[in-house]
């Protein structure tokens, strides 16, 4: 979200950003109806102050008076009355588009349609040269006892999986490796909630519109009602995440921080949920497309400085790159066009290591940089050195996800014997087990 100022100021540069974007947006008919809005509200407080002025002279008039005070106050009542329903749906309205407003993208970041259009700007690491047929991750798992996606489908439905045996144990071993490495790099370490309110999602930007819709929004919402602490039931609806990034960002939210805070960098492990709902017919097979997982994510919350925010972004990419060198993993780096970019965001990198039994390359990390976007979404706010009270900058990044990683590793570490490599990097975690072998 934008500051409405920024918007009248800006008006062309945004409805080009939309455009670019594919959102649709009328920046006309939002500045018409915040006109309106401001309009409104204004009668409002007028209305409110005749009110008050009203019950003050009731005080004072003489019992003559009273019945002409007390008309004018209930006529002043119904005018407020109608004023305020005025004033609410305008700010419905204008809070409704408001939400869809761009942030305007990086100079670098490429324009285009969708994810075709998005430019690789670095690859390293060398693609494995096989004298067999590499298998998919699929066969492999099964091969070794380590992976089920038919009794996975079997108990929890399309898309669901059993981890196994030696599996477990490499998927937690290098998911304790990124928190090792998150750690060693300054990063604080939280295990965060996954079932959380609405707020959090909206204001981190998963929700496309003011309001969940589960047509559009990759979001589980949690149907049984909770309950206060009295006992009785809670209006307020529960969510579960898709990243630790909601919960990390929130973990501030309404609050004022003072700039010598600043950058607060965070780390976050999570189980993460997702509906997939945009992704129908897409990768059907295997765990590269999954509705549970888990994920190991960055934020940080900075100052509002766009120059240290693109060398935050730097740095968390590069943190990401570095594990993927250490994992022996061969990747590139993707820098995201304006049709694949979300609203919020400046701009995003995306980090691919390749699959050579799915014979292609596919996303193991994402970064991006959305300013104050979600932080005027939560409210998170710092005291600058000269006492202004400013909205903070967010950045957040995949440090290393669950079956991606674990998709990498199986498919460019198998041998011809049907065993898989262990990572170097990885053996401390898993007892010094160097390979994983066909069970005999």
């Amino acid at each position: 979200m934008l500051d409405i100022k920024y918007i009248r100021e800006n008006k062309e540069k945004l409805l080009e950003t939309a455009k670019n974007k594919g959102i649709d947006l009328d920046i006309n008919k939002l500045l018409e109806i915040d006109k309106k809005r401001v309009e409104a509200l204004q009668q409002v407080e007028e209305l409110q102050a005749e009110k008050n002025k009203l019950n003050g002279k009731i005080q004072k008039a003489s019992a003559k008076e009273r019945d002409e005070v007390l008309k004018s106050g209930k006529d002043i009542k119904e005018k407020l009355f109608k004023a305020e329903q005025n004033y609410k749906e305008l700010k419905r309205q204008f809070d409704a588009l408001m939400v869809l407003v761009p942030i305007i993208p990086s100079d670098d970041t490429p324009i285009g349609k969708n994810d075709k259009d998005n430019k690789e700007i670095a690859k390293w690491g060398n693609i494995p040269q096989f004298d067999f047929k590499p298998k998919t991750h699929i066969e492999i798992g099964s091969d070794l006892d380590i992976l089920d996606v038919e009794r996975g489908a079997k108990v929890a439905g399309y898309r669901g999986y059993y981890v196994k045996n030696e599996g477990v144990s490499l998927m937690m071993g290098f998911m304790m490796y990124a928190i090792d490495k998150m750690i060693q790099k300054g990063y604080a370490p939280m295990i965060v909630p996954t079932l959380v309110k609405e707020f959090a999602l909206f204001g981190s930007g998963y929700f496309k519109g003011l309001n969940y819709n589960p047509e559009i929004d990759e979001i589980y919402e949690v149907a049984t009602p909770d309950k206060k602490s009295d006992g009785t039931k809670s209006k307020e609806k529960k969510f579960l995440v898709g990243t630790a990034e909601p919960s990390l960002l929130a973990y501030y939210s309404g609050e004022t921080l003072n700039e010598n805070q600043l950058p607060i960098k965070l780390c976050g492990y999570s189980q993460c949920y997702r509906s997939e709902i945009g992704s129908y017919g897409k990768d059907t097979k295997g765990i590269y497309r999954v509705h549970e997982f888990m994920k190991v994510e960055q934020v940080v919350i900075a100052p509002a400085d766009v120059k240290l925010s693109e060398k935050l972004q730097e740095e968390m990419i590069d943190i990401s790159k570095e594990m993927h060198e250490e994992l022996g993993l061969p990747c590139r780096q993707i820098i995201i066009c304006t049709g694949d970019l979300s609203a919020g965001k400046y701009r995003q990198y995306d980090l691919e290591a390749w699959l050579p039994g799915l014979e292609r390359w596919g996303e193991t990390g994402s970064a991006s940089i959305f300013f104050d976007w979600q932080a005027r979404r939560l409210n998170v706010k710092y005291t600058d050195k000269d006492g202004k009270k400013k909205h903070a900058y967010m950045l957040n990044n995949t440090a290393l996800p669950s079956p991606r990683i674990f998709i990498a590793i199986l498919e460019n570490y198998q041998q011809k014997d049907g065993s898989v490599k262990i990572p170097e990097v990885l053996q401390k975690y898993m007892g010094g087990v160097k390979e994983i072998k066909r069970k005999k």
